[in-house]
Formats: structure tokens, C-alpha cells, sequence
């Protein structure tokens, strides 16, 4: 069988090493400039690379000699045109990380998290033009546990990323046909695409909330932040506290230093690991 694979980042190099132990013949790979593992791979290989925005026909000239049967997505950057997704004799697939049509868009499990989601999971579907509405192929559910971060459900993504692959493309070989399942629109949501920058706390929000916020992002993401005296403070981990305040108090008034301790509207939120400027952290300041 013969793949074309779009990928970027370790969820990629993960298949893409995957595959190279496998059967298929890996006829091209398409990636970004700052995957570099998975151009050091594919230069040591010897594989047909595309490196950059395929976007506006740039990636013409580079498949018209290169026939596949299956095109892979995992994690890949740009936006994928008609061209591309039409070039597959059999069909063009996308794995994503959530339970579509719930979370179409960027960074699905860092959102999933900060919506206090329980659950959350990875889809194989159909690529289409559109952003993550093609027809489902295959769905697993994996758990959020309470003290997951970003980091840790990707790890959790990580284990069923391959499985996932392997089950389809054995489903192909078998049949040559693939059973979907057309993505109910009414029940979809969509996420955009999430920057260092959009990592602010605001101590207005119930103290679940920002404790979500902060292990959504926890290192070694950027971070959730907040500001102090124009400080950023970046915090990757807190928990409630039963220290007590008054209602006329700010939120973000910090209560106590040793350990510490934050208002909330709903309770106290203890840090308990800060990775930026905790010197700046001292009793009666408010964090903005």
C-alpha cells in the first residue's frame, strides 16, 4: 500500500517511525520547517519531502509523479486543499484529537481540559475541505483524569495514534472499503487556535476554572500567567485552599506567602509550583 503522510511535531515522528517499520511504502511526507526530527528522518531515508505551507497549488509540481493510495494526517499545521486530498486513489484520512464533531479546531485537549470535560478521545475521519468535518471512520474515548495536564493526555493521545492508523489501514487492505459515519453538525463545537499570549488568568473566574486553566497549560506548555506590578508570573500547578477571607476582598489578592495562597470568588487557590518571578509574590499584593 502506498501512503503519503502529513505530519508535524512527536505525535508525527510517532507515526511516521511507526510506518517506516510497517509494510506500506512511504511514497512522500509533508511537514513544517521546524519538525525537525522528521526531516532528519526523511532525509536519512531518502523519502520525497515537502516542507512548508502546501497551500495555493505549491504542491503540484511535487505529487504529480508520486501516485498513494492512503493520505495520512496527524498533526499536521496547514490547511489541506482539494488537490492534495483528491490525490489518493482510495482516500484521504485525519486522525484528531477529540470526540467529533465536539472539539473541531486547534489544541482540542488543552480546551477539553479547561471545560472541565471528564472525557475526551481520538477520531479517525474523512479529510475533506473543511476543518475536521469529514465523516467519522473510527472514535476511541480515553479519560481525563483530575490531575491531567495538556502534556499528560497528549502522552494518553500518543498510545492510540498508532492503533488507531493500524486498524484503518487494515480495514482498507481487507476490503478496500470504509464504513463512516457522516458528523452530526447540530451537536458540533469548534475551537480556534490558542497563543502563549492567551494563557492570562482572570482571578474574576470560580476557582475551578483557573485550576483547569492552569494544568491545561502546565509545563511544558507555555504556561497559564498572570501579572504582578507588571511582572509576568507563570503558574503550572495550584490547588483549593480552606483558608479563609472576606467578600469585599479583591480576587487575585494574595492572602498569604508561605505557602501561597490566592482569592478567588469562590475559595482560595493555593500555588503550589510557580516557574517565573514567584520573588514578586508577597502577602497584599493582587495579581492582575
Amino acid at each position: 500500500m502506498r501512503i503519503g503522510l502529513l505530519v508535524s511535531g512527536n505525535l508525527g515522528e510517532t507515526v511516521l517511525q511507526h510506518l517506516l517499520k510497517s509494510t506500506c511504502e512511504l511514497v512522500f511526507v509533508f511537514t513544517d520547517k521546524n519538525s525537525n526530527s522528521i526531516i532528519e528522518i526523511c532525509n536519512e531515508k531518502k523519502i520525497a519531502l515537502f516542507i512548508g505551507n502546501p497551500r495555493s497549488e505549491r504542491c503540484t509540481d511535487f505529487i504529480k509523479d508520486k501516485p498513494i493510495d492512503i493520505l495520512i494526517s496527524v498533526n499536521y499545521l496547514f490547511i489541506i486543499e482539494k488537490e492534495l486530498i483528491n490525490h489518493p486513489e482510495i482516500l484521504a484520512f485525519n486522525i484528531h484529537g477529540s470526540l467529533l464533531p465536539k472539539y473541531r479546531g486547534r489544541t482540542p485537549h488543552v480546551w477539553a481540559i479547561i471545560n472541565n470535560e471528564k472525557e475526551t478521545g481520538v477520531t479517525a475521519h474523512l479529510i475533506d475541505e473543511k476543518c475536521d468535518t469529514g465523516d467519522i471512520i473510527y472514535q476511541v474515548k480515553i479519560p481525563i483524569e483530575s490531575n491531567d495536564t495538556g502534556a499528560t493526555l497528549l502522552e494518553k493521545y500518543k498510545n492510540s495514534y498508532v492503533p488507531i492508523i493500524d486498524k484503518v489501514l487494515g480495514s482498507i487492505t481487507t476490503s478496500k472499503i470504509v464504513k463512516t459515519i457522516p458528523q452530526n453538525n447540530d451537536i458540533a463545537s469548534f475551537f480556534g487556535k490558542r497563543t502563549p499570549e492567551d494563557g492570562q488568568i482572570n482571578w474574576n473566574w470560580q476557582r475551578e476554572r483557573i485550576r483547569n486553566w492552569v494544568r491545561a497549560q502546565a509545563y511544558p506548555y507555555p504556561g497559564a500567567f498572570t501579572l504582578i506590578d507588571g511582572e509576568k508570573v507563570v503558574i503550572d500547578e495550584v490547588k483549593f485552599s480552606d483558608l479563609g477571607f472576606t467578600s469585599d476582598m479583591p480576587n487575585g489578592l494574595i492572602l498569604q506567602e508561605e505557602p501561597l495562597i490566592v482569592k478567588s470568588p469562590n475559595g482560595s487557590i493555593e500555588i503550589t509550583r510557580i516557574r517565573i518571578g514567584k520573588e514578586y509574590c508577597t502577602k497584599g499584593s493582587k495579581f492582575n
